[in-house]
Parts: C-alpha cells; sequence; structure tokens
C-alpha cells in the first residue's frame, strides 16, 4: 500500500540548515575577504609608499655627502649580484640633481620629470607610463632626489598579496561547509533517535516518549506527541471497556430471550407458550434498545464539537418532546413549568430532544405509577436551565457521582434499562456547552438537569 506521505517532496530540516547557514556563512566570508582585499592593498601601498621614502632618504644622504660619490652609483647598483629577479619585481627609479631641475645622476628608466616639481609624493605621467613619485630636498636646499615606482607594477604586486591574504579564507571554506555538515548531523540526532523510537513501536505501545536528550526546542513537539498517545490509550481503553461491558450486557437479554424461545418450542400449553414468547420479545426488546443506545454513544464519542449549531428555542422543543411522551406513554403524568422569555441556546435540536427524552424516560420508569414527571425550563443567575423532576425513591448519595457512568445502574435498582442513558445525555451537553446536573431532591424524588 503507497504511503499517504510523499517523502521525497517533503523538505530536509538537515539540508534546509545546511543551506542556510552555508549562505550565512558564503555572505560573511566574501564580505570578510572583500574587507580583507581592500585592507590589504591599502596597506601593501602604504608600506611601498614607505620604501619610496626610506630609498630617497638614502640616496639624498649619499649626494649631501659628496657629489664625487654619485658618478658611478648607477653601475654600482647594477653590479650587485645574489638578487633573483621576478616576474613582476618592483624596481626603484631615481633621479638626483638641483632644485633648479639640474640632473647630476639617473637610473635608466627614470621618468623625465624635473626635479623642480613640487616636494612630496604625487602619480606622473612619463612615457605613456604612470609612476608613483617622491621628491625630496635636502636640508640646506642644495640637492633633490626623485624616486618612482611603476604604478602598474605597484599594483600588481598589491594584487598578489592581497590575494594571498584572501586565500586562506577560501581554502578554509569546504572545511567549514563539511564541519557545518556534521555538527548539524550530530545536533540534529536527537531528533533521529526520536523518530526511530517512534518508528519501532508497536501499535500497542502507547507509553509516553522520553525527553530526557531532546533538544529544548523539540520538547514541545515531544510533548504534544505524549498527549495524542495519552489521549488514544484513553480512548482505547474506552473502547475495550464498552465492548466488554456490552458484550456482558447484550449477553443477558439475549440468553434469556434464546431460553424463553426453547421454553415455547418445548410447551405444549398454549398459555405458557403465549408467556414464553412475550418474555422473548421483552428480552428481544431490551437488547435492541441497548443496541440503540450503543451506537448513538458510539456516534457521539468521536465528535469535538457540533458541525452545525443553530439558534434554538428550549421551550418549543420542551413542548414537542413531552407532546411524543405522551404519545408513546399515555400513562405518563407530565407536567411542563417554561419561564418567558429564554434565551436561545445554540445547538442541534435532534441531539437535545434525545437528550431530553432519555430524562423523562429515566424519570418514568423510576417514579411510581400515576406520579408526577416536571419539566421545567427557567433562568437563575443568567444559567438556562432545564431540568426533568420526579417523585421516585432517589438515588443513594454514594452512587450519584457514579450514574454517569457507561452500564452503571446502581446497586438497588429494579427498573429495566441499559445504564447509558445519563452518560448519553452526559455526552450531548458536553457537545452543546451545558452541564449535565444530578441530585435528590429535599422533599423526595429525583431531579436531573442541563444548566448552560
Amino acid at each position: 500500500m503507497d504511503s499517504p506521505f510523499n517523502f521525497s517532496r517533503i523538505p530536509s530540516l538537515r539540508w534546509r540548515l545546511l543551506l542556510l547557514v552555508s549562505i550565512a556563512l558564503l555572505l560573511i566570508l566574501a564580505f570578510a575577504s572583500v574587507q580583507s582585499y581592500q585592507r590589504a592593498r591599502h596597506e601593501v601601498q602604504e608600506l611601498m609608499d614607505g620604501q619610496l621614502a626610506k630609498t630617497a632618504q638614502l640616496l639624498l644622504a649619499k649626494a649631501v655627502e659628496g657629489e664625487d660619490q654619485l658618478a658611478d652609483l648607477p653601475a654600482r647598483l647594477a653590479g650587485i649580484r645574489g638578487l633573483h629577479s621576478r616576474r613582476n619585481q618592483l624596481t626603484l627609479e631615481y633621479q638626483v640633481g638641483r632644485p633648479d631641475g639640474a640632473v647630476l645622476v639617473r637610473s635608466a628608466n627614470a621618468p623625465a620629470t624635473p626635479l623642480s616639481g613640487a616636494l612630496g609624493y604625487a602619480n606622473v605621467m612619463d612615457r605613456g607610463e604612470r609612476w608613483r613619485s617622491l621628491i625630496l630636498e635636502s636640508a640646506d636646499r642644495r640637492y633633490r632626489v626623485q624616486v618612482a615606482e611603476s604604478i602598474p607594477k605597484r599594483d600588481r604586486e598589491a594584487l598578489e598579496i592581497a590575494v594571498k591574504t584572501v586565500q586562506p579564507l577560501v581554502f578554509a571554506l569546504p572545511l567549514a561547509l563539511l564541519a557545518i555538515y556534521f555538527s548539524i548531523r550530530r545536533g540534529l540526532k536527537p531528533l533521529d533517535d526520536l523518530a526511530s523510537e517512534v518508528a519501532t513501536r508497536s501499535s500497542d505501545n502507547l507509553t509516553p516518549l522520553a525527553g530526557r536528550n531532546i533538544p529544548r526546542e523539540a520538547q514541545p513537539l515531544v510533548a504534544a506527541i505524549n498527549r495524542v498517545l495519552y489521549r488514544l490509550g484513553h480512548s482505547l481503553e474506552n473502547e475495550r471497556r464498552f465492548t466488554a461491558d456490552a458484550a456482558h450486557e447484550l449477553r443477558t437479554p439475549l440468553a434469556a430471550a434464546r431460553i424463553q424461545a426453547q421454553v415455547a418450542l418445548l410447551s405444549t400449553d398454549a398459555d405458557q407458550r403465549k408467556h414464553a414468547l412475550t418474555q422473548a420479545l421483552a428480552g428481544l426488546d431490551r437488547a435492541t434498545r441497548l443496541v440503540e443506545q450503543m451506537l448513538r454513544l458510539a456516534r457521539l464519542d468521536p465528535l469535538a464539537q457540533l458541525s452545525q449549531p443553530q439558534a434554538m428555542n428550549l421551550a418549543e422543543l420542551v413542548q414537542r418532546v413531552a407532546a411524543g411522551v405522551r404519545d408513546t406513554a399515555p400513562q405518563a403524568w407530565i407536567v411542563l413549568d417554561l419561564a418567558e422569555d429564554i434565551a436561545p441556546v445554540q445547538g442541534d435540536s435532534d441531539l437535545l430532544e434525545v437528550a431530553l427524552r432519555n430524562l423523562i424516560d429515566n424519570a418514568i420508569r423510576y417514579s411510581p405509577a400515576g406520579s408526577e414527571i416536571v419539566v421545567a425550563l427557567q433562568t437563575v443567575e443568567r444559567h438556562v436551565l432545564l431540568s426533568v423532576r420526579d417523585n421516585g425513591p432517589g438515588v443513594p448519595a454514594q452512587e450519584l457521582p457514579r450514574l454517569m457512568e457507561r452500564f452503571y445502574r446502581g446497586a438497588s435498582v429494579s427498573a429495566e434499562g441499559s445504564g447509558l442513558g445519563l452518560t448519553i445525555v452526559s455526552r450531548i451537553a458536553e457537545l452543546h456547552g451545558a452541564v449535565l446536573e444530578l441530585t435528590n431532591r429535599d422533599g423526595g424524588g429525583f431531579e436531573a438537569r442541563l444548566r448552560w
């Protein structure tokens, strides 16, 4: 049989968390990478400017010591050994001269910008190439030094250093995602254990789930499942008890009817045969009433609320039920005591008719013949009361709380009945937002009332 749930289309909490956390991590790493890259480029540019300043200071100090030491400076620098050239190696170009623009010495590729320009850093163009230039002047204002670097090479060097700064973050991303995946798996393991525990349970195991190792966020789910298990266990127990009690209650009238039928078959006396058949029919009638009550209660039990409640006039309902009882039980003496201006109630008229008829039938069954049955409808302290009073013997005080139990009929009851009537009335009252109250009257007799 196909499962009613298509799990392939149900999103996984694990993968949803992994996706959301991964996206958040990627955004954070992207922001951090951009910031690190920009910061690294800025720091490298400042470091290169500092290198220009130190070189310019050394050259200026050399010029102040004596111009004769500058004559062969390019040749001596070119003859230095031990340096390994790189593709993007930065080279400092220089020229040394006087403030009037006269050049004493210069490197081969130095930009041909006049030394008479403004002191300090500047970006200059020479032969179609951009240069970062620094011009310094000696304290006695006799000499000037210009040191310059190619800006494109500076940018490439800064980019390389910045990329190397960001690379560890990029390489760490797969490891971070892997760590997040295993962390999420580890964090959701209690939920997997819970699912496994529920899946491996047998259908008759309704004990509450243990919530000791369940995360706090899942505790409400476990509590809700336990409530469902409790209600399900309670319902199943009620069904078992109801089935057992029904089987017990049906066994007696059916057995009696069978015995009486056998007596009628074996009897040769007409009167005895008639009496046996009458008793058999009475047993079958009792079994029929019991089955009807059981079926009615079985329909009421699953209901959580009324499907389509409507406003009802209780006075009209009482009059209609009383008229029906008088037609079927003309020996009953029913008195109506109906107050005026009773507020309508919301409910199901058919169910309330069943409840009121059960109360009246009980009153007739347990009262002496010809006694008065009073059906009253009134308002007391803003509560609507529908009561049925009789002049019967009443019920022992210790048995009152048990009268609404299924199949309970009292220890000293001799009248026929199934023991389900008050149970049905109580359930109907509950569906209508009312309460069934049972009490013995002070002057003798019994009273059952519905209070809204």
